[in-house]
């Protein structure tokens, strides 16, 4: 089961958007960070918002005082994501788990559209039996309903299915929701020790698939 935003998808485009709607290129990091705590602050509330909605929203507010128009900034800058490329180890070692015969469902805090656009773009679509949204599930990631959608619309057990993910709040997530979890690690992170640690720790893909299969990294 896998993470889509910034496990598959790489967000850094976004950061020369910034710079040619004429905001500094770091807001997208900081955008990015409080659309996840603001989603997650709502899904402790028991409110599932639409990940477009509030990454817009959250856009004007960091927009505000830095761009003339900023209804149009947003625009392009929310566009971009439905034309973000994957990180250079995601397509090979999605072949590699593939043929490993795992069955590979994303389950994701964004629309399924924007995870199909992604495999289309990259010929990946034919390798994932399923793509799922917290859209459609009680309560965004990383709530223990979200992964209890996911495992119920693939019909498996927590004990048979593995969290795939960049982010430590999901791995933390998965974890307490009785999956297993592998951490993409591709920046050399230290893993934060206040979450739930990672089953297997690799540092791409295609390592994952070595590590779970014996596939050459």
């Amino acid at each position: 089961m896998f993470d889509v935003n910034e496990t598959l998808s790489d967000l850094s485009p976004l950061a020369q958007r910034f710079t040619e709607v004429g905001a500094p290129p770091h807001l997208a990091a900081t955008w990015f960070a409080s659309l996840l705590r603001d989603g997650f602050a709502l899904t402790a509330t028991g409110a599932n918002p639409s990940f477009a909605e509030l990454g817009a929203e959250a856009l004007r507010g960091r927009l505000a005082g830095q761009v003339g128009d900023v209804d149009a900034a947003v625009e392009r800058i929310m566009s971009e994501f439905s034309k973000l490329p994957v990180h250079p180890d995601v397509v090979e070692g999605v072949h590699n788990l593939h043929s490993l015969g795992i069955s590979l469902v994303t389950l994701s805090n964004g629309s399924t559209a924007v995870a199909q656009g992604l495999f289309d773009r990259n010929d990946l679509g034919g390798y994932f039996d399923r793509l799922l949204s917290v859209e459609q599930a009680p309560l965004w990631k990383p709530a223990e309903a979200a992964y209890s959608f996911a495992l119920e619309a693939c019909g498996c057990e927590a004990s048979d299915a593995m969290l795939v993910a960049v982010h430590p709040w999901d791995i933390d997530g998965a974890h307490k929701a009785g999956l297993a979890t592998a951490w993409i690690n591709r920046t050399d992170a230290r893993y934060p020790a206040y979450f739930a640690a990672p089953d297997i720790e690799a540092t791409s893909l295609v390592d994952l698939g070595a590590q779970l299969g014996g596939v050459a990294a």
